[in-house]
């Protein structure tokens, strides 16, 4: 059987494959249906410093081919994950697990991510600079390199683990800002989040979900992430961590021979709870049908 370890920011995972943050919860609801330590690992609930309720309802709208969602970063504060939803995921998770962590300033996002660097669970930060569902911060750090330089510093400044800066589509550039990010201190980067999008029902002629515009999710967005995937990887020398629209395994050889160290599966979740379990057990079986000994020889191998 073919060999299925990448190494990430030089922690070993066991295999590329990482549930994505809002599609897994904190990890222990899905370890009721399956044994979660198969994974790789996963990046677990968007946190941010203070609990939030999120954005009012409704917040999904379907599409052909994926989904829109403005959730708005519903959380219980980095405290409460810290003293609840860690020792809750410890009980069943037996892996350093992937961080996700969204503000609204500089200070927040040093703030949580010094407080969760300190968790001994957590291998990776994952600092999520773009997502499209709030106001007043997310992706307005995101859609400028000096912005996106300026969180990436002040994060390094008070942690030692790896630093994973998690980037916007809804960009002209995406190379400059992974470069920024990079020459900033990033140990990674992580791409590509949702993009913008819209709904209207034709009977009210009102927006489907209440906040208007949500970010739009699923595999009708792939070709679109394994280009950025393509672009960044091939400007910087940090591992990529790749997703967007992921939903087997063939997706996953995809994302890795366009760049990425490690592959993300996200809207797939909440379609099929058990996507991630299904892409692990066939990757060894897409392994010798491509003739990949292992799947790190791959990476970036786009010819």
């Amino acid at each position: 059987m073919g060999k299925l370890s990448v190494n990430l920011c030089g922690i070993e995972l066991d295999n590329p494959i990482i549930p994505a943050s809002g599609t897994f919860g904190y990890g222990y609801e899905f370890n009721e249906l399956y044994d979660i330590n198969i994974l790789g690992t996963f990046s677990f609930k968007g946190t941010t410093k203070d609990a939030r309720f999120g954005n009012p309802t409704p917040r999904i709208a379907e599409c052909p081919n994926g989904m829109i969602n403005a959730v708005g970063l519903q959380n219980p504060g980095v405290a409460k994950v810290i003293s609840h939803e860690l020792p809750l995921l410890k009980k069943c998770f037996h892996k350093p697990v992937m961080a996700n962590v969204s503000g609204f300033s500089i200070e927040d996002y040093a703030y949580t991510c010094e407080k969760l660097n300190a968790c001994d669970q957590v291998g990776w930060l994952e600092v999520n600079i773009s997502c499209p569902n709030v106001h007043g911060g997310g992706m307005s750090f995101g859609t400028s390199p000096e912005n996106a330089a300026e969180v990436t510093k002040a994060v390094k400044k008070v942690t030692t683990k790896p630093v994973i800066i998690k980037l916007s589509p809804n960009v002209t550039d995406i190379v400059s800002i992974a470069k920024a990010c990079e020459d900033a201190g990033a140990d990674g980067i992580s791409l590509i989040n949702t993009l913008l999008g819209m709904r209207i029902d034709l009977k009210t002629r009102k927006p489907v979900i209440k906040n208007k515009m949500g970010g739009f999710s699923g595999s009708a967005i792939f070709p679109v992430a394994v280009r950025m995937v393509y672009q960044v990887a091939n400007a910087v020398k940090i591992p990529v961590v790749g997703m967007g629209g992921v939903s087997s395994a063939d997706d996953v050889i995809e994302m890795m021979l366009a760049g990425a160290t490690a592959v993300e599966v996200g809207a797939m979740n909440l379609v099929d709870p058990f996507i991630c379990k299904t892409i692990i057990e066939e990757l060894p079986k897409k392994m010798e049908e491509y003739k990949i000994d292992k799947l790190s020889d791959i990476i970036g191998g786009v010819l």
